[in-house]
């Protein structure tokens, strides 16, 4: 008899002991969940050319980390819906561009140049109110994927007035394109490098905010832009 009374208290210490170890079962992967978030890029700061390489899995990071002198600091994050690593610090564009085309040759990767314009650099005619709506582009699109190549888009921060400063700088006609899921106007679309990175350093000397993304995934809204 005095066996088949402690058989409950025996269950119950089994059953505690389950769910003590279940809760820290649970504990211990939402730990490791938390630890997998992966933060948002930190913008380039003033004058800056921060290179993104597209790296969305832990074999692609461990890869480029091992093939980068460790005086580059990188840092994984997340650049609208990419996984990337950040590589920081370049003051010149040349820089920048030699370590992108190292890190696809080498690696294997692809990468982004994007910068932000000193304050000096800033002309006059962009200090302008903004407006609550995009480029007057909402009827007749006809979305298709670029080709190979580089695209410089440029974010125009929901101010469809830089259409005409866009196209001064650049001398020529501004598109309509979709990257990332959000809207940017399209500087150049080219195969040639030289010509994208010559693009995106007059951009910025303009005081713009302007990268170069791989084409092939950006989205053509309007191959022409007309206010």
């Amino acid at each position: 008899m005095h066996r088949f009374q402690t058989l409950p208290s025996v269950l119950g210490l089994t059953i505690s002991t389950i769910s003590f170890a279940y809760i820290g079962l649970i504990g211990g992967m939402s730990s490791v969940f938390a630890q997998k978030a992966i933060p948002a890029c930190q913008p380039p700061t003033s004058g800056e050319y921060l290179l993104l390489v597209v790296s969305p899995t832990a074999d692609n990071q461990k890869q480029l980390r091992s093939a980068l002198p460790p005086e580059l600091k990188t840092i994984t994050c997340k650049y609208l819906n990419e996984t990337v690593t950040r590589i920081g610090g370049f003051k010149k564009i040349d820089d920048a561009n030699r370590w992108a085309r190292y890190v696809s040759n080498i690696v294997g990767l692809s990468a982004i140049i994007t910068t932000r314009p000193t304050t000096a650099d800033v002309q006059p005619q962009q200090q302008v109110q903004p407006r609550q709506q995009p480029p007057q582009q909402t009827v007749s699109y006809n979305p298709q994927a670029l080709g190979e190549g580089y695209a410089v888009l440029v974010d125009y921060y929901n101010r469809p007035e830089l259409v005409n400063s866009v196209q001064q700088a650049v001398g020529g006609n501004v598109g309509f394109v979709s990257y990332g899921q959000r809207p940017y106007l399209l500087a150049v679309y080219t195969t040639n490098q030289s010509e994208a990175y010559n693009t995106l350093q007059k951009l910025n000397n303009s005081g713009f905010v302007a990268s170069i993304v791989d084409s092939r995934k950006v989205i053509l809204l309007r191959s022409t832009v007309r206010l």
